[in-house]
């Protein structure tokens, strides 16, 4: 999965942006409040089914997240070691595990969101969400990072696919590691260099002209999704 917008027509580009941003903010606060074995059993079908609505596939949205799943799986071995008897405890890494299971139901959802939401409606929804210069930033950073985030890992694969041509396989792994995040750094602050250069030319406009977002009457879903999770996490939290 290139983590970018794909054009479609699933039942998810056809929801508001607004609309996908409330399912997300009350998805990952239910995740929050049962963070248990039954809660994120019952919300992984959840998850799956916005990727679903999305038109995307599990398999390729977690592909688009691998960079994550290291980290997701090393947090509970990490939580679990002891340095004696009886060197690892399921109890210790059992919170951990679940954490990271939550982590990777959230992303899946967020993915959902990006794959369905091109980049201006999604900075639209922002700066309309939140009043002020306070939106216009959040809907700019947000724009950035949707545009900017798929040009970096595609550097970084571009630079791991040169070290493999030249025979970089054969380095130890840490050296390895070593030149694909030196090179990836070098780019990035490069097309940070670009990007603030194309900003100025084209005069950056705070509050430009932005897409319309209007409700219809399929955003009655989302809306009853983000209201049920929304009603069971106060219900946790009371």
């Amino acid at each position: 999965m290139t983590f970018s917008y794909v054009p479609g027509d699933s039942l998810a580009h056809r929801l508001d942006p607004r609309t996908k941003l409330l399912v997300q903010v009350a998805f990952a606060a239910a995740a929050y409040a049962y963070t248990t074995a039954t809660g994120l059993a019952l919300l992984t079908p959840l998850a799956a089914g916005c990727v679903w609505a999305a038109g995307g596939s599990i398999r390729e949205t977690a592909w688009g997240y691998r960079w994550a799943a290291p980290i997701l799986l090393i947090a509970p071995l990490l939580a679990g070691a002891t340095l004696g008897a009886p060197w690892f405890r399921v109890d210790a890494a059992a919170p951990t595990a679940l954490a990271s299971y939550r982590v990777g139901l959230i992303l899946l959802v967020a993915g959902a969101f990006v794959r369905s939401t091109p980049a201006r409606a999604s900075r639209a929804a922002i700066q309309r969400t939140v009043p002020g210069k306070a939106g216009q930033f959040l809907g700019i950073g947000v724009g950035l990072v949707f545009r900017f985030l798929p040009l970096l890992r595609r550097d970084l694969v571009t630079a791991r696919d040169a070290m493999r041509a030249r025979g970089g396989e054969q380095m130890p792994v840490r050296e390895r590691m070593r030149i694909v995040a030196t090179t990836g750094i070098n780019r990035a602050f490069a097309r940070a260099d670009r990007l603030a250069l194309a900003l100025n030319a084209r005069c950056l406009a705070w509050n430009p002209t932005l897409p319309r977002l209007r409700f219809r009457r399929l955003d009655a879903v989302g809306f009853a999704v983000a209201g049920g999770l929304l009603a069971a996490t106060l219900l946790a939290l009371g």
